[in-house]
């Protein structure tokens, strides 16, 4: 009985050490608390993280959040990026961070013009007043690939009253946000033109981390990309009240309906599951998709020409299939 006393009290302290040995992950968004950056909040709010072995804390972003800096400081373990733009930078700075993951399949970029003002097509844009953000890379696109003009650029301080007072004008934003405000504060709902449907081929929201973290713990890489793809299955086809509540407790100013809004929008527009995930399951990313984005950018003359892509991402935690089996069929 001694015997069998002291295995059972093995057995018991083996137990209470494998539930203490979540491993604690530090992960920081690029802006405020919102729908999307939902399958990480659903992830954390229905345990997902926590069957993988992680204790994350999601550090939120905003305007004078530095998120990105602390990731490569070391005091974050992943961050989340906008498109691969900020990471074709971090190389030519000599960052060691590097793309485990894309969450977005499609960048929510888009332009906005009036309706039945004889603006329905892209190409009825290239000469409309263009309410842009100073030295916006995508509008160096609009101009190497579209036909755009940079005459045509005004300020855009982010407030879409401009845009409603000139039907003739256009407007950038992001489809899951800035077409709610027209709608709520114009009164009309706005053409809609995502870039990622006329050739703009960067991913989004993308997972970065250090390149020391890949090399020396690809394990905890690998647990945090499948939990956050098992998330954002969750988030878009499950129950995602718990997430919601804990997005609007960071962010109190986050409604309902808007966040109603930004998962309709990409559902509608397929921003994190469609292309390659139907296959490959959300976060895919390929080779050619990013050297497509690539050559892009630099014949728009955003980047320089020279970037070893092979230190900008990797393809080793993706592309497994992972959680495709919650889609609904």
């Amino acid at each position: 009985m001694k015997n069998h006393g002291v295995w059972l009290g093995f057995t018991l302290l083996a137990a209470a050490t494998s539930a203490q040995a979540a491993d604690k992950v530090s992960f920081g968004t690029n802006w405020l608390a919102e729908a999307e950056h939902g399958g990480y909040y659903q992830a954390l709010a229905d345990g997902t993280f926590a069957k993988y072995g992680l204790d994350v804390t999601i550090v939120q972003g905003g305007p004078q959040a530095a998120n990105g800096i602390l990731l490569a400081s070391g005091k974050l373990d992943f961050y989340m990026g906008s498109s691969m733009l900020e990471e074709f930078d971090a190389i030519n700075q000599g960052v060691p961070i590097i793309v485990v993951a894309a969450a977005m399949q499609k960048d929510p970029q888009m332009l906005m013009s009036h309706p039945g003002v004889g603006l329905d097509k892209l190409e009825d844009l290239t000469k409309s007043p263009a309410f842009i953000a100073k030295g916006a890379p995508f509008y160096e696109w609009l101009v190497a690939a579209h036909g755009f003009s940079e005459d045509n650029v005004k300020p855009y301080t982010f407030n879409p009253q401009p845009f409603i007072a000139d039907p003739k004008s256009i407007q950038q934003g992001y489809v899951t946000s800035e077409p709610y405000a027209v709608e709520k504060e114009g009164k009309f709902k706005p053409n809609i033109f995502l870039f990622a449907d006329y050739g703009y081929s960067s991913y989004a929201t993308t997972v970065e981390t250090r390149a020391d973290i890949v090399e020396k713990n690809p394990d905890l890489v690998q647990r945090f990309v499948d939990a956050s793809a098992i998330g954002w299955y969750n988030y878009l086809y499950g129950d995602n009240k718990k997430a919601n509540e804990l997005i609007k407790k960071d962010n109190p100013d986050m409604t309902d309906d808007q966040i109603a809004f930004s998962i309709a929008k990409m559902k509608e527009y397929g921003l994190v599951d469609s292309g390659d995930t139907l296959k490959m399951g959300i976060n895919a990313m390929t080779d050619a998709r990013m050297k497509d984005f690539y050559d892009q950018m630099v014949k728009a003359k955003v980047v320089k020409e020279g970037i070893d892509l092979t230190k900008a991402y990797t393809l080793k935690f993706v592309d497994k299939g992972v959680g495709l089996d919650l889609r609904p069929k």
